[in-house]
C-alpha cells in the first residue's frame, strides 16, 4: 500500500482533469470488497445477462450416446465419489483412484468409465489387471505423463443434427478475470481456450456475469463443473448455431457500492446522482488503461511510436521503484548489470511475462534486432502500449476542450454522420448538444476539430517527438488509423439509494449466486452504524464505470488515491 502511494499514477498524470457538474463532491471507498462492484453484460439483444437457471436444456441428452445414463449415479459408492472428487480438485495431481470391478463384465466396466468421466470432468480412466482382479483406474489429465496414458485417440462423440453446434451459457465469476476463468474451464474440459468465445472481457476485482459460447460441449458436461469450480458458476444453458464475437455486446449494467460512511449529505448524493442521470460524465479512458507499475504503459507506447527501440527495452527491463515480485527485481538488476538477455532470463521462473518474452526475443535475435525481438510479446500486449499513448492524448485534449468551450457544441467541433466525422459550422452548432460531440484519437485516418483544440493535438504530439501528419509506422502493427470517441456519455437505467448497516463484513449487493442459493438479501437499518451509497447504471461498450463514479464523488479514482483513503480509514 505504501508503495502504491509513492509510485502510482494519479488521474492528473493521464489527462483526467475536468468534471461535468459543479455539485459538491464527497468521499467514500470504491471497491473496498470485490462484491461492491457487480457487472452484468448486456447482450446484443439488449437483455441484461443473469445467472438464474442451472437446469439442463431438454434436448441435451437426445441421441447423445456419451451422456450420463439414468443409473450412472448408482454405479459409484459415496466413498469412491469422495476420492474422485478430491482427485478432480487437484488435491492429488499425480495420484489415482482404483475401483475394483467385482462384476467383471464389459457392460459394467463401460458404465463405470462413463460415470467417472461424466460426473468428474477432467479425469481420465483406463482398465488394469492386478493379481487376477480388474480395476478401473481414474487419474487426473494433468498427471498423464506419470501414468503413461494410452495414446489411442478418443472416440468421437455423437452430436444431434438438430442441436445448435454451440452451447451458450452465463458465466458467473468472483474476483477472477475472464481469461483466467476460460483457462480454468479449458483445463477441466480438456479443451483449447480458443474453443470458447465471448463478447468482452470483464473486471477481475468484481462479481461479473457474462455470456460465453463453446463449440460442441454439452450443457450437461458444463453443469457438472459447478460441483468443483471455485468462484465460478455456469448456467442458463442453450444451444445456438453461432459463436460469440468480441464487441457484439450492447454494454454492461453496473451495481456499485461506495462504502465506509460516505461523507456527503443525502441532498448532496441526490444532486450528484441526478446530474449523472441527466447530463452524464466525461468519457475519459479510466486508470485501468495505463497500468499500475512505476513505468506507465503510455511511456512505452510513445517510445514505440518514435521508433526509439532502445528506450522501449530500457523502460520494460530497467530496475524500477516500487514493490515487485523478487524474481523480477533480480531479473532487472541482472539486466542493468550485464545487459545479457540469457543471464537475466535465468532469473525468471515464469518466462511468459512481458519481461521474459522480450528477453527471450533478445536472446534469439540479438540486441541489434529489437523490433523482431519485441515481436515475441503477444500482439495484444504490444498494441496495449500504443493504445495507451493514444488514450492519454485523447484525455488531455478533451480536458482542454471542456476548459475552452464548456458543455456546449461550438463551431469547429466534430460530430459523426454515420461513421464519417463532420466539422460543425456556427449555425449547425446551434442545433447540436455536447452529447453529439466526438473527439479523435490521433491517427492517419481521422480529422481534427477546426478550432484551436485541433492545433493543440499537433503541438502535444510534437512535444513528444511525433508528427501528426505522419502516423504511419515502419512496422504495420504500430500504424495508428485513429478513431472517434464521444466526449460525454449519459448512462441509462440510473438508480441509487443511501443505505445504513451495522456489519462491515456483509455483502451489500444480493448476487445472482446468493439468490440461486436462496440466501437472504442483506438487511439494512435506518439507524445503522455505517452509511453507503449503492448505485446502478448501464453504459455502452468501451466506457469506464470508474469515470462515472468519479463524476459523482468528485474524487480521484486512481489506486494511489484510493489506497490513501483506505489507509486513512483503517488508521
Amino acid at each position: 500500500f505504501a508503495d502504491m502511494m509513492k509510485h502510482g499514477l494519479t488521474e492528473m498524470d493521464v489527462g483526467i482533469l475536468k468534471y461535468v457538474s459543479d455539485h459538491e463532491g464527497f468521499s467514500g471507498i470504491l471497491k473496498e470488497r470485490y462484491s461492491d462492484f457487480v457487472v452484468h453484460e448486456i447482450n446484443k439483444q439488449g437483455k441484461i445477462v443473469h445467472l438464474d437457471d442451472l437446469s439442463i436444456p431438454a434436448d441435451s441428452e437426445e441421441g447423445a450416446e456419451t451422456e450420463q445414463q439414468p443409473n450412472d449415479c448408482d454405479v459409484l459408492t459415496e466413498e469412491q465419489k469422495k476420492q474422485l472428487g478430491e482427485l478432480q480438485l487437484f488435491k492429488n495431481k499425480e495420484g489415482n483412484v482404483s475401483i475394483e470391478v467385482k462384476d467383471d463384465t464389459k457392460e459394467k466396466r463401460t458404465l463405470v468409465h462413463k460415470a467417472i468421466k461424466t460426473q468428474f470432468p477432467g479425469l481420465e480412466t483406463k482398465t488394469e489387471e492386478k493379481e487376477g482382479h480388474k480395476f478401473i483406474v481414474a487419474y487426473h489429465a494433468a498427471g498423464k505423463k506419470a501414468l503413461a496414458v494410452s495414446t489411442k485417440a478418443p472416440r468421437k462423440h455423437f452430436w444431434p443434427k438438430n442441436r445448435g453446434s454451440y452451447c451458450h451459457f452465463a458465466l458467473y465469476k468472483e474476483n477472477k478475470d475472464t481469461m483466467d476463468a476460460i483457462n480454468v474451464l479449458s483445463k477441466f474440459l480438456r479443451l483449447r481456450p480458443n474453443m470458447f468465445s465471448y463478447m468482452g472481457t470483464k473486471d477481475k476485482r468484481a462479481i461479473t456475469v457474462q455470456e460465453i459460447a463453446v463449440l460442441k460441449i454439452t450443457a450437461e458436461r458444463l453443469a457438472h463443473l459447478n460441483k468443483c469450480l471455485m468462484n465460478l458458476k455456469l448456467g442458463n444453458f442453450c444451444y445456438k448455431n453461432h459463436p460469440l464475437k468480441l464487441g457484439e455486446l450492447q454494454g454492461n449494467h453496473f451495481t456499485v457500492v461506495i462504502s465506509r460512511n460516505i461523507s456527503g449529505t443525502d441532498e448532496q448524493v441526490h444532486q450528484a446522482m441526478g446530474s449523472l442521470k441527466q447530463t452524464g460524465f466525461i468519457n475519459y479512458y479510466g486508470m485501468q488503461r495505463f497500468g499500475t507499475t512505476a513505468v506507465p504503459t503510455q511511456q512505452v507506447g510513445r517510445a514505440i511510436l518514435r521508433n526509439d527501440w532502445n528506450q522501449v527495452v530500457d523502460l520494460i527491463l530497467k530496475p524500477r521503484p516500487g514493490a515487485e515480485k523478487e524474481y523480477l527485481v533480480r531479473c532487472r538488476e541482472e539486466w542493468a548489470k550485464t545487459q545479457d538477455p540469457e543471464a537475466a532470463l535465468k532469473k525468471l521462473p515464469n518466462k511468459r511475462c512481458v519481461e521474459g518474452q522480450l528477453l527471450r526475443g533478445l536472446s534469439m535475435y540479438g540486441k541489434k534486432n529489437i523490433v523482431t525481438a519485441f515481436g515475441l510479446i503477444p500482439r495484444n500486449n504490444r498494441l496495449m502500449y500504443v493504445h495507451s499513448y493514444q488514450s492519454v492524448v485523447w484525455n488531455t485534449m478533451v480536458s482542454r476542450r471542456i476548459e475552452a468551450f464548456g458543455l456546449k457544441a461550438v463551431e469547429g467541433d466534430l460530430v459523426l454522420r454515420g461513421t464519417t466525422a463532420h466539422v460543425l459550422t456556427a449555425e449547425e452548432a446551434e442545433s447540436h448538444s455536447i452529447h453529439d460531440i466526438v473527439m479523435p484519437l490521433p491517427g492517419y485516418d481521422v480529422i481534427y476539430p477546426s478550432h484551436h483544440i485541433g492545433e493543440g493535438y499537433r503541438e502535444l504530439l510534437s512535444a513528444d517527438g511525433l508528427d501528426l501528419d505522419n502516423m504511419r509506422h515502419k512496422v504495420k502493427d504500430y500504424s495508428l488509423a485513429g478513431a472517434y470517441r464521444r466526449v460525454i456519455i449519459r448512462p441509462t437505467d440510473v438508480s441509487w439509494e443511501v443505505i445504513h448497516y451495522d456489519d462491515p463484513r456483509i455483502s451489500l449487493v444480493h448476487s445472482d449466486f446468493e439468490k440461486l442459493e436462496n440466501k437472504p438479501a442483506p438487511v439494512f437499518k435506518k439507524d445503522g452504524k455505517y452509511r453507503a451509497l449503492r448505485m446502478e447504471f448501464s453504459l455502452p461498450p468501451s466506457t469506464y464505470a470508474t469515470m462515472a463514479i468519479r463524476e459523482v464523488l468528485k474524487l480521484d479514482t486512481s489506486i494511489k488515491k484510493q489506497t490513501q483513503l483506505n489507509t486513512v480509514w483503517f488508521n
